[in-house]
Parts: structure tokens; C-alpha cells; sequence
């Protein structure tokens, strides 16, 4: 027996059930009701292809394994999290890095999943190739999901190649100008009083930019980020209110040390992502007390 099946044999057909990962987002969405089955999704790299840069792995293969193998490739996914995160964890809650503009978006590194649904059936979502354009696009709908929609045991990622070179930034020119100055910088934080802005690329794009960077006084703070950046997320929507967080300026969400309230949606978007949950599980039967809409942005 593979492991996709003894995971889909895990998972059944009846019964409370969710998928246990590194549980470093564990509570991210609401907690789970009680007596509920937990299992595990299996672990490893079934195939890497660095020339077509995608690769196969299972859902409960940590990152930092993940990013190991393929960093000895030169290549890297977008997903990041904690040590002991797991791809099917990252993907689960779907929250992107600060290094989306650069690296991209959760949604579009996941090219195909196999997943479990709530009637225990083994199901296949997506292609094995980034060119794919046929059909609904069902492994958008499951990232960020919370394994409301089902419970993922192996996906197909879209990998990148790693910069040749990295490196932060400190000043206290203002976001917009740093824009305007960089072609395209991979992460652009503000304090409210200084910006932290992270180059990456080729080695000589990298250094032209951070000479231009340094006659307008900002100075190198070497290659990982110098401001550490608080856990909660919230809607950055008013610029004179941090409130002492940190501002993603590329993605507009505000890193602050308190816990979002739960984000109010329109009505609309809330009976139809109740009818989406009640067509994929009628009888809610997978992550109970799961809800993406409490996960915030």
C-alpha cells in the first residue's frame, strides 16, 4: 500500500477528521471542535526536475526539508513559515511572505494537489505543468482553505530560481521613493519612521541598486531581515496608523503584536463561501470549527 492510500484509508469516510502538520499555525481560523480524529499526511520528495522547476512532494514534508534539497539545485518555493512547518500547512492557511513580490504568490505555486475529500474518495486537482489552463482551477480554491475543502496528502509546485545575491537595506526615505528608485525589490517594510527594503537578484543588478540606494543615505544591514516582524496580520488600509507594527508596503498588511478582530466580509462573499464548504463537505465533517473567513488576510 502507497502512502496516498494509507492516507486516504486514514482519513475514511465517516467521522470528525483533520490533518495534524507541524502545528505552527494551529490555531490560525478558530479551534477545532472536540472529538476529532486527527491523522497524519505523508512525508517526502517523490520527484524534482530542476529543469522543468516543478517538484513532487507530500504534504507533510517540513520546509525547511523541502527548501534543503532544493537549494542544493539552486532553486526555492513560495512558502515560508516556521521550522516545522509543513507544505500542506502552508498551503492550508495560504498566507503570503514578505518576499511576494519577488517570489510570487501561495496560489500560484501550486500547479496540483491530491487531495482526500469529505466522502473519502482520493481526488486530483490541477496539472503537473505551469502551462496548464484546462478546467475549473480547483487548487486555487483549496489554498487558504484551512482543509475545509479537503485534506491534501501530495502537490505538484511551481519552483524559482534563488537570487544570486540578497541583501537589507535601512533609511529613512519613504516607501514610495524607494519604489520609484528600485526596478523591483522583493520585500519593502515601514516602521513609520525608517524602511527596511530587501534587494535580490543578479549579483551586479544588486549592487548598482544599492549604490543608488546609499548616496540617498540608507546603509546595508546585511542578508536577513533587521526589524523583526510581529505575528498577528491585519488590513493595512490608514498609513498615519501603525499603532507600532510593521507595514508590508507591496501587500498592504499590517504585522502588529495584537490579534486581529474577525474581519467583516460582505454578506455576499459569506453565503457563497458557506455554499462552496456545503457543496465539498455537506456534512462538515473535515476541520470542524475551522473558518478561513476568521483566519484574516
Amino acid at each position: 500500500m502507497n502512502d496516498l492510500k494509507k492516507f486516504k484509508e486514514d482519513v475514511g469516510k465517516e467521522g470528525f477528521v483533520a490533518v495534524v502538520g507541524g502545528k505552527t499555525h494551529w490555531e490560525v481560523g478558530g479551534a477545532l471542535n472536540e472529538d476529532i480524529r486527527l491523522v497524519f499526511a505523508p512525508t517526502g520528495i517523490d520527484a524534482f526536475d530542476p529543469s522543468e522547476m516543478t517538484v513532487s512532494v507530500k504534504a507533510g514534508t517540513k520546509l525547511k526539508d523541502l527548501d534543503q534539497e532544493l537549494a542544493r539545485h539552486g532553486q526555492e518555493v513560495c512558502l515560508e513559515g516556521f521550522l516545522e512547518t509543513t507544505v500542506g500547512g502552508a498551503l492550508m492557511v495560504g498566507r503570503d511572505g514578505i518576499r511576494r513580490n519577488r517570489i510570487g504568490s501561495v496560489r500560484e505555486t501550486l500547479l496540483q494537489a491530491e487531495y482526500v475529500n469529505a466522502q473519502g474518495e482520493l481526488i486530483k486537482a490541477g496539472g503537473p505543468t505551469v502551462k496548464n489552463v484546462t478546467g475549473y482551477d480547483l487548487c486555487r480554491l483549496l489554498v487558504g482553505s484551512l482543509g475545509t475543502l479537503g485534506l491534501i496528502g501530495r502537490v505538484i509546485l511551481r519552483t524559482r530560481p534563488r537570487p544570486e545575491k540578497s541583501v537589507w537595506l535601512q533609511g529613512e526615505l519613504r516607501p514610495e521613493e524607494v519604489r520609484r528608485m528600485c526596478f523591483q525589490p522583493s520585500s519593502l517594510l515601514w516602521d513609520g519612521e525608517a524602511t527596511f527594503v530587501q534587494l535580490e537578484g543578479y549579483g551586479i543588478d544588486v549592487d548598482l541598486e544599492v549604490s543608488q540606494l546609499k548616496s540617498v543615505g540608507f546603509e546595508e544591514r546585511g542578508n536577513e531581515c533587521p526589524i523583526k516582524v510581529p505575528r498577528f496580520r491585519h488590513k493595512f488600509s490608514n498609513r498615519s496608523c501603525l499603532d507600532g507594527g510593521v507595514a508590508d508596503i507591496h501587500s498592504s498588511i499590517l504585522y502588529t503584536n495584537t490579534e486581529a478582530s474577525i474581519p467583516q466580509y460582505p454578506e455576499e462573499v459569506l453565503c457563497l463561501g458557506a455554499k462552496v464548504r456545503d457543496t465539498f463537505d455537506p456534512t462538515g465533517r473535515l476541520n470542524p470549527g475551522r473558518d478561513p473567513y476568521k483566519a484574516g488576510p
